[in-house]
């Protein structure tokens, strides 16, 4: 039996200032007081990580500090780019890797996102990889076939050591920032698939354990039903985690909901 401690993630993307983030950082360990059952990460603008850093070092924080991307090389002349290395110099545990903005706007592709992922592990950091389909590809009933083909290409060269450091997110991308959200059914009906693709990957013990979490649109009122599902284990939240009060319900909607399974 393994046990999944549900993580929720803030992605404030490009937005926040330098002190509109230090003082969104400061309410969100606030209100976190306490909580030991959920594990929560926030992922700031990479101009303001060391800002916020200091932040969560000041308040002795559970938080985790996250980065929402990072290069796929560990040094060299790559004039704009970020090592995970340089991350992890930050205090950074925890990058985003193939977010769907990343995919669908900055163009990149699965043999990159492959190679961040790798250089992410390599490093020591945990890796969220995301994963899922367009509008289009929904409609066409191709959610299945894109969500495997990204994760095994996505994940292809991972070993079996660094399994305990992946964390899948699943995005519909039609969801993102767009106000509407996956079914509660269907989003569970993704994430089984992807554990199922998961233990055909690793093994059905390695994916048991492996967090899976749903992004697109998640805010307080619909939160629990979503994380009711027996394999969500949390959100990657955007919009809602610019505000500390909408992000904090969404962390007290994971509570209590630790899951575990057996081998898939």
């Amino acid at each position: 039996m393994s046990t999944r401690t549900p993580f929720v993630g803030g992605n404030w993307k490009m937005n926040t200032r330098l002190e509109s983030g230090r003082s969104l950082a400061r309410e969100v360990v606030a209100g976190c007081d306490g909580v030991a059952d959920v594990e929560v990460a926030i992922f700031p603008p990479v101009a303001y990580i060391l800002p916020i850093a200091g932040v969560l070092g000041k308040t002795d924080s559970r938080i985790l500090l996250g980065a929402q991307d990072c290069s796929s090389e560990p040094d060299g002349a790559f004039t704009g780019e970020v090592s995970a290395g340089q991350l992890a110099d930050c205090g950074v545990s925890v990058v985003i890797i193939g977010h769907s903005e990343r995919r669908h706007v900055i163009g990149e592709d699965d043999d990159l996102i492959n190679r961040k992922v790798r250089a992410g592990l390599g490093e020591g950091l945990t890796c969220m990889l995301c994963v899922g389909e367009t509008l289009s590809q929904r409609e066409a009933g191709e959610t299945d076939a894109i969500n495997e083909a990204q994760l095994r290409r996505g994940l292809e060269g991972v070993g079996p050591g660094e399994v305990e450091r992946l964390i899948i997110a699943y995005e519909p991308v039609w969801a993102i920032g767009t106000g509407r959200t996956a079914t509660p059914e269907d989003a569970q009906d993704a994430h089984a698939k992807i554990r199922g693709v998961l233990a055909d990957l690793f093994s059905g013990d390695a994916a048991a354990a492996i967090r899976i979490l749903y992004g697109g649109s998640v805010k307080p009122s619909n939160a629990a039903e979503l994380f009711a599902q027996p394999d969500i284990d949390g959100g990657l939240i955007g919009g809602a985690s610019l505000n500390a009060q909408d992000f904090l319900a969404i962390i007290d909607a994971a509570r209590g909901i630790k899951k575990g399974g057996g081998g898939a």
